[in-house]
């Protein structure tokens, strides 16, 4: 019978071996390479106008942040057509007034739609991008841009995205927006978010025709309108709860070719000034990602402990009783995991030390999925500005 010795090097061996699966076949997801291009050209004739472009802002209680984010929306440098609805979700917050407003300074024109009670079945923010989208589609656009209240475009970002989709025949462009991170929980969570996210969904291989894996960002979402026909709407995914990786599933599984990668230049300007706010953030969907399976929960909790927190109690473990082997093949595996956490690091600029708390960071994010399936037994998941969703 194994002694505890050989049990705990036989786990480190394991967790060695997954994580060189991770960084050697796993869609090369901890690189960081998949980015929007910041200035992107589209190939056009004079006599060939640009695309036309709707942008559907569903807007709850975003009086504090619109009048910086639409204002980069209708500043845009695109020389195309675009015409932009705020869809009012229920605000109480005078956010209707801030869009007008903001709209007059800049001398331009928008659309301002006062969004219907919610429907039995529907989550308040694809019900909102449900009446902007049916809207939208009256115009005629060639393209429809799906995007956050929260979000601050760069200049160039309409542009750079209608150039990606008109280069790469997409059907739907998306960017993971840069995420704010400038609190001290911002800058050591919010990378790890996205450093999950992308081991999650394998940017390489959702932009992969030949890969079924499916993913977008839903914070800015560039979407052509004859793809969106042919998925039946918003309506078609109108329970997700993850609404963004459920459209782009929608679009790929019909034969649409879709697109998802970061940018530098966009970026959301949400704060998540303390603990408790990125921990909602989390906890909000976290159990839903699991599809409210406690099976795949009971295996993901196992599955973050092998891979990220197993590691550094191996290392300590073989010094203190002297296994060279467990410390040796613990060692290894926090290097490996340390690398690749680099990119993600530098891409949000900050500090390199925190490369070295990936561990403790997952601790963290094991913590707040255990939270989640928590909340979602006692019916308190899916919570969102004043709004409870259950499956």
């Amino acid at each position: 019978m194994p002694n505890f010795t050989q049990i705990w090097f036989g786990f480190s061996v394991l967790s060695l071996l997954i994580w060189l699966v991770l960084i050697g076949g796993w869609g090369g997801f901890w690189r960081c390479d998949q980015q929007l291009d910041a200035d992107s050209s589209i190939n056009t004739n004079n006599s060939d106008p640009y695309p036309s472009i709707c942008v559907v802002i569903p807007a709850r209680n975003e009086a504090d942040l619109l009048p910086i984010t639409l204002r980069s929306l209708l500043t845009q440098t695109y020389r195309g057509s675009v015409q932009i609805i705020v869809v009012d979700d229920q605000s109480t917050d005078g956010t209707a007034a801030i869009a007008n407003d903001t709209a007059k300074q800049t001398a331009k024109n928008i659309t301002i739609i006062n969004s219907q009670p919610l429907p039995t079945g529907w989550t308040g923010k694809l019900w909102a991008m449900a009446q902007g989208t049916r809207y939208a589609q009256t115009l005629n656009p060639d393209y429809i841009l799906l995007t956050d209240a929260d979000i601050c475009h760069g200049s160039h970002n309409l542009q750079n995205l209608v150039a990606k989709a008109e280069t790469e025949n997409l059907d739907l462009t998306s960017i993971m927006v840069r995420l704010r991170c400038e609190s001290r929980w911002e800058q050591w969570l919010i990378p790890a978010f996205v450093f999950f996210f992308q081991k999650l969904y394998p940017f390489a291989w959702v932009n992969n025709p030949q890969n079924s894996m499916a993913a977008a960002a839903g914070g800015c979402i560039l979407i052509k309108t004859t793809a969106l026909d042919r998925i039946g709407g918003i309506s078609s995914i109108r329970q997700a709860l993850i609404d963004d990786c459920a459209l782009a599933q929608a679009v790929k599984s019909t034969g649409g070719k879709i697109w998802l990668g970061l940018s530098d230049t966009t970026c959301s300007l949400r704060p998540y000034p303390n603990l408790q706010t990125i921990w909602d953030m989390v906890a909000r969907t976290a159990y839903t990602q699991l599809n409210y399976s406690p099976l795949l929960l009971i295996g993901t909790l196992i599955g973050m402990g092998i891979i990220y927190i197993l590691p550094p109690l191996g290392l300590v473990l073989g010094l203190l009783l002297g296994q060279n082997y467990v410390t040796i093949a613990s060692g290894l595996t926090l290097t490996i995991m340390t690398i690749s956490y680099i990119p993600t690091i530098r891409f949000y600029r900050c500090p390199w030390w925190l490369s070295l708390c990936l561990p403790a960071i997952a601790f963290l994010y094991t913590l707040m999925t255990m939270d989640s399936a928590w909340r979602h037994w006692q019916g308190k998941g899916g919570a969102w500005k004043g709004r409870v969703y259950q499956q």
